[in-house]
């Protein structure tokens, strides 16, 4: 018992003489570093915020995104970011890579209203912003925020004799489907009027959600988008998981579709 405390006296004795090492070795070469930057035999190394993967271009900043790197002095761009607060939440204008320090100038704010009226969307080369309106249930709980890829799915009816061999005279057919997927918001305006109190003379209640999602498209896309509109159907957005871009496959849904899906008895032998 006596040599096994022996023992665990004289390893404890080892690991602190190691760490003491440790702790003396980073301080002396701290000391080095500095006695060199004074010297000007080293140069100073500057905290900035520096991407920690490739960003896409309109993408609104994460944590996770971004981190605190030391760079030599003379490799930092003016208008480096050296605070991560003043880069979460902002919207890149360009493709960030691993390791790329980020400058003011490239990022906006998505929700700041300029003193034109206008919102700080970033547009790239064949897109166009388009304005829906915010009328869907997610919408109006105040669950889609700018920055999110979203999903349109859309409600039409569709008349029955539209084709050739069709029967004339049949009932008008509704059909709901994925009219786009994989849509960016890249921003939210306006705001929802306010409700009346029952009481005469209450004051007007204050309702600070947007009525309008404002969402880049090409412009096909924003042909069909504003037909489904212009037609009377019904859409709804649909919020896709973070990172997830790939397209969902579903068959378009009808009569015929829940019929045949459900096994649901129709006719007369019902």
């Amino acid at each position: 018992m006596t040599r096994l405390r022996g023992a665990i006296w004289l390893v404890a004795g080892v690991v602190l003489a190691l760490l003491a090492g440790i702790v003396a070795f980073s301080a002396l070469n701290r000391v080095a570093e500095q006695a060199a930057v004074d010297q000007g035999v080293l140069e100073p190394r500057l905290s900035v915020v520096v991407a920690s993967r490739s960003v896409p271009v309109r993408s609104v900043l994460t944590l996770e995104d971004l981190q605190v790197a030391e760079i030599p002095a003379s490799t930092v761009p003016v208008d480096a970011l050296n605070s991560m607060d003043d880069a979460i939440g902002r919207l890149t204008t360009t493709d960030l890579v691993a390791g790329e320090p980020l400058l003011a100038q490239r990022l906006v704010d998505p929700n700041v209203m300029a003193a034109d009226g206008r919102t700080a969307v970033y547009l790239v080369d064949g897109q166009l912003l388009l304005a829906l309106p915010a009328q869907d249930l997610l919408s109006r709980a105040g669950v889609i925020k700018p920055g999110d890829f979203v999903d349109i799915a859309a409600t039409l009816t569709f008349p029955a004799d539209r084709g050739i061999g069709a029967a004339e005279g049949g009932d008008d057919e509704q059909s709901t489907f994925f009219l786009l997927q994989n849509v960016p918001v890249v921003g939210a305006t306006g705001r929802v009027a306010p409700a009346q109190n029952v009481a005469e003379g209450a004051a007007a209640v204050a309702d600070d959600r947007p009525d309008t999602l404002l969402v880049t498209v090409s412009p096909q896309d924003a042909l069909a988008l504003k037909y489904a509109v212009d037609a009377g159907g019904t859409l709804d957005i649909l919020l896709r998981p973070p990172g997830v871009t790939r397209p969902f496959l579903a068959d378009p849904v009808d009569v015929d579709y829940l019929i045949n899906r459900y096994r649901i008895p129709t006719g007369a032998g019902r």
